[in-house]
C-alpha cells in the first residue's frame, strides 16, 4: 500500500528565490530515493471562495503576499520503510537549508492511500 507525505512550507517572502532555487537543487536527490512512486512540488498561487464554487467559476490568482509564501510538496512511496529512509536522506542532506527559508517549521501530513 503507498505511503505518502504531504508537506507545506510557509516561506519567508525574502527568501523566496532562494528556496525555490534549493528545493530545484534537491529535485534530482530526492528523485533519486528508494522506493519513491511520485513527487510533485508546487506553489500555492491561486485561492478560491464559495462564490467561485457555486458558480463554477475558477480560482482567484493570489495578488499579494501576507506573511508567507506556502508550498506543497507530495511524495508517494511503495512502503513506510522507504518513506523513513529517505527522510533521513533529506534530513542529512538538505533540512538545515530548507530550514532557514522558513518563517515556521513545516506541517507534515502522513497516510496510507485509501483509494
Amino acid at each position: 500500500m503507498p505511503f505518502t507525505e504531504i508537506c507545506i512550507y510557509q516561506v519567508k517572502p525574502q527568501k523566496e528565490e532562494d528556496f525555490e532555487a534549493l528545493m530545484l537543487e534537491a529535485k534530482s536527490f530526492l528523485e533519486k530515493q528508494e522506493g519513491l512512486l511520485l513527487l510533485r512540488f508546487s506553489k500555492r498561487g491561486y485561492r478560491i471562495d464559495m462564490e467561485q464554487i457555486k458558480e463554477g467559476l475558477p480560482p482567484l490568482k493570489i495578488t499579494r503576499i501576507v506573511k508567507s509564501v506556502k508550498y506543497m510538496l507530495y511524495w508517494e512511496f511503495d512502503t513506510k520503510e522507504h518513506y523513513g529512509t529517505a527522510q533521513k536522506n533529506l534530513y542529512d542532506s538538505y533540512w538545515k537549508l530548507i530550514e532557514k527559508c522558513l518563517l515556521v517549521p513545516h506541517d507534515k501530513y502522513l497516510g496510507e492511500e485509501i483509494f
